[in-house]
């Protein structure tokens, strides 16, 4: 059967879309080999070969060599047997070269299909090898359509998807636009590869960069982290490997230059460049700027960092609708509270108060009680005599007497045994429940202190923290 005219297709084919002369002649075989199946009976065997010299496929039926035959599609009497071969023997298999297999047009459109599919196939997987690759690169195509929200994006080989989600609020594009997107993932789907691209992930931020400071391209500075809120505000924290380089001023560029260019790409989003620090509480302070920090406290236990501000700088620390501490949090990696300094001393003044009622507690001793996060007679009344003694440094015996005084204290109903417990300390809250480009975080077992006070809430020992770090007036 001459099959030249098809090999020259194929031929082609593999040299334009670069697949392997040897995986078409695969292709070739095993169409022509499902064809002969179907033409001579599935219950044969056969083979199919593909002889590039003559620009035939040869196909060959496998029989066994025996006395008498039941069946002709897989059998061959002796004495046939022995015409075609003479050595051979009954048990053998003899293969038989089908020289006029009469494949019909029919036959030979369907070995084309299961051709071409089979190089759809490898085309596919061609592709997503090549964009597997480029997983996490910056690429740049024209947008084509648009399919239900979504912007189909070519990029020369191949199209990909930048989903409606993953543009930027306020952007729009039309056919012919070229777009710059980060490549997210590459997923092999049932229609081929999908190549999916976003313009709202803290990476597309870290590749600008990348692209417009050279300093960052070359290592010398390094990106530690960033965050953002895609089309309002984002912030990248940024470390020099360099003395001599001041990162925060390459990032910049000369008037601003190379930031605004970025600021340029990402529709106007206000971008907050901090300097990293290792230590944590440097950086928190830093990642919650413009805002003045007045203290910051660590809670290594539940991965919680304390700040207290003045009344005059909560708004800066909280942003607008609570924009800056969120980033701060997906910056650093910590849950942050904003507590406001005004209302941490009413809750210290309120708790002194408290404390005071027993003739026993003097104020001095109350403020001594309450840094170390005894806030009322129900806290004294639960924590030992070793404990208290420790706090007040006095007897076991004295700190008894005052603990037992508070239990006492606990009967008598005209006594305000416990503070308020709706009490608010915390002016606002932000969890890190975004997860783009983050520093790895060290170790932070050594910082891990023992807490001896067990008997509290954890509000109260955060506020215990809060209070050690914090100069009561």
């Amino acid at each position: 059967m001459n099959f030249s005219e098809l090999g020259r297709v194929i031929e082609q084919l593999g040299k334009d879309r670069g697949i392997k002369k040897e995986f078409i002649v695969g292709a070739i075989e095993q169409a022509f080999l499902v064809t002969a199946r179907k033409k001579f009976g599935i219950q044969g065997e056969y083979e199919a070969r593909y002889n590039e010299n003559d620009g035939e496929v040869e196909i060959y039926q496998y029989k066994n060599v025996v006395e008498k035959v039941r069946d002709g599609i897989v059998e061959i009497d002796f004495d046939s047997a022995k015409k075609l071969d003479e050595d051979c023997e009954v048990g053998d298999q003899l293969g038989l070269k089908i020289e006029n297999p009469g494949f019909s047009r029919v036959d030979i459109q369907t070995a084309k299909q299961i051709i071409f599919q089979k190089v759809r196939d490898a085309e596919r997987d061609i592709l997503f090898s090549e964009f597997k690759h480029r997983e996490g690169d910056l690429v740049t195509g024209i947008a084509r359509r648009f399919e239900k929200g979504n912007v189909v994006i070519d990029l020369g080989k191949s199209d990909a998807i930048l989903p409606k989600k993953e543009i930027i609020f306020g952007e729009s594009f039309k056919p012919g636009d070229r777009i710059q997107a980060y490549l997210s993932e590459v997923v092999m789907t049932n229609r081929g590869p999908e190549i999916r691209l976003t313009r709202t992930s803290p990476m597309f931020l870290v590749k600008l960069f990348e692209i417009e400071v050279p300093e960052i391209a070359d290592g010398t500075i390094e990106v530690k982290a960033a965050a953002r809120e895609p089309g309002h505000r984002a912030k990248i924290a940024v470390a020099s490997q360099d003395r001599d380089i001041d990162p925060v001023g390459a990032c910049v560029g000369m008037k601003g230059s190379r930031v605004q260019n970025i600021v340029n790409e990402l529709q106007g989003e206000k971008i907050d460049i901090v300097r990293w620090n290792e230590d944590t509480e440097t950086f928190a302070r830093a990642a919650l700027a413009p805002a003045d920090i007045q203290s910051v406290s660590l809670n290594h236990n539940d991965h919680t960092i304390d700040v207290i501000v003045e009344d005059d700088q909560l708004s800066l620390a909280i942003g607008k609708r609570g924009q800056n501490v969120r980033l701060a949090a997906m910056l650093t990696g910590w849950k942050i509270n904003i507590i406001s300094k005004v209302k941490l001393q009413e809750r210290v003044k309120l708790a002194v108060e408290n404390l005071v009622q027993l003739p026993i507690v003097s104020e001095a001793t109350a403020q001594v009680l309450v840094q170390k996060g005894i806030m009322s007679i129900v806290d004294l009344a639960a924590a030992t005599a070793e404990e208290v003694a420790k706090y007040l440094g006095k007897s076991v015996v004295d700190a008894k007497t005052m603990i037992d005084t508070a239990s006492t204290a606990l009967e008598d109903e005209t006594i305000k045994t416990d503070l308020d417990e709706n009490a608010e300390i915390i002016s606002a809250s932000a969890v890190p429940n975004q997860s783009g480009f983050k520093r790895p975080e060290r170790s932070s077992s050594s910082h891990n202190k023992t807490d001896d006070v067990t008997k509290f809430s954890e509000a109260e020992r955060r506020l215990r923290e809060e209070l050690a770090a914090f100069k009561l007036k």
